[in-house]
């Protein structure tokens, strides 16, 4: 059983884990159940599960950051979730593209086009592809904490990024040309 100052400096360093990951916890979240409610709920989960083996994560660690296990454990929540809503209709990622105002501009126009037609592209992506594109474009995660994350070594966490890319692409530029599939 833990003594109170251990347990208050479990408690201060999970905080500061907190601190230092809400953003990235949050934001892949988001990119992957697309809607601000579900992301949140996400992240609580996410949270509130790291809590619960946090001190035996920051001893099998060995000093390594703990944010790839963070992203793990979101990952697998995220799994969960789509598996528990399959049966019913899922809530699209267009709303976060959303505008509030309108706006006449040409080049914003295009812009949100682009990046409604990637946000598109990404969920047609195979699981493990969009979630590397995910950690890295999202997050900023480096291929050896995706590789950490996704439980693959460096070599094939490299090729899956490439991989995702070039698809992503073809997929971006189908939808472009009025050839995707929608």
């Amino acid at each position: 059983m833990a003594t109170a100052p251990d347990k208050a400096k479990l408690d201060h360093d999970f905080s500061e884990l907190y601190k230092a990951h809400l953003k990235d916890v949050y934001s892949y979240a988001y990119y992957r159940v697309g809607n601000h409610h579900d992301a949140e709920d996400l992240t609580e989960q996410t949270f509130l599960q790291a809590y619960r083996h946090f001190a035996r994560a920051q001893q099998e660690s060995d000093g390594r950051p703990l944010r790839p296990w963070l992203i793990r454990i979101a990952h697998n929540l995220a799994a969960n979730y789509y598996r528990d809503r399959s049966r019913r209709p899922q809530t699209n990622i267009d709303d976060a593209g959303a505008i509030s105002t309108p706006h006449t501009t040409e080049g914003l126009v295009q812009d949100r086009d682009d990046l409604a037609r990637i946000l598109r592209g990404v969920q047609q992506l195979p699981d493990d592809r969009r979630e590397a594109l995910i950690m890295r474009f999202a997050l900023g995660m480096d291929n050896r904490e995706i590789a950490r994350a996704l439980d693959r070594t460096d070599g094939a966490t490299k090729v899956l990024i490439h991989r995702a890319i070039r698809q992503l692409e073809e997929i971006v530029q189908a939808d472009a040309n009025g050839t995707g599939q929608d």
